[in-house]
């Protein structure tokens, strides 16, 4: 826990020192700075559901995987610095000060004035999060042949079914067993899993 407490803080302060960098460029879709507001919104809506059912060791072990995330973003923002990528990073590290108050209160303060803020972070209210953000890009499928799984493929969320079923068909695995033959039937469960009867 003192590992992790003193983590917290370095942390907070990499990034403070990543905001302190000019920075004037504005990218438009900054996919390094998008996953990064999705999983600071991710890790809100869990740990949220975890305090309010009683389960903090999943909360902190959320905690943790967000703090591993700012972690990796920070020197990205470092490498290069724009106002998107800095948006991002502040969002993320102001959450995760908040998402640590109820665990950590005299740790999260100082972190909060760390930041330049001059209110309490008790005062604050809890992180909201935002729905559009929360909603998943891609989808792992798993695919089977005659009740067996034989892998899996990454697919768009509400892919087409053809699409789908052209991708399961063109893994190695389906393929090594199917052979020359056409399968019988393909059966496509949306966003879960594609049965293959050979």
């Amino acid at each position: 826990a003192w590992r992790f407490v003193q983590r917290v803080w370095k942390l907070v302060g990499d990034a403070n020192e990543a905001l302190a960098q000019p920075a004037d460029r504005l990218d438009g879709e900054d996919t390094a700075s998008r996953d990064m507001l999705k999983a600071a919104h991710k890790a809100t809506a869990g740990i949220s559901a975890d305090i309010a059912g009683l389960r903090f060791n999943r909360a902190v072990a959320q905690i943790y995987e967000l703090a591993n995330t700012l972690s990796r973003f920070i020197p990205q923002v470092n490498e290069a610095p724009s106002i998107t990528r800095q948006s991002a990073l502040r969002d993320a590290v102001e959450r995760l000060v908040k998402l640590i108050a109820p665990m950590m209160p005299h740790l999260a303060e100082s972190c909060w004035q760390s930041l330049g803020h001059q209110t309490l972070v008790c005062e604050q209210g809890w992180p909201e999060t935002d729905p559009a953000l929360l909603a998943q890009d891609t989808v792992v499928i798993a695919v089977q042949v005659n009740g067996k799984r034989r892998g899996e493929i990454e697919m768009p969320a509400d892919a087409a079914e053809a699409q789908v079923r052209q991708a399961a068909l063109s893994l190695d695995a389906v393929a090594r067993i199917l052979g020359d033959t056409a399968p019988k039937k393909v059966i496509v469960v949306p966003n879960r899993i594609v049965n293959v009867v050979a």
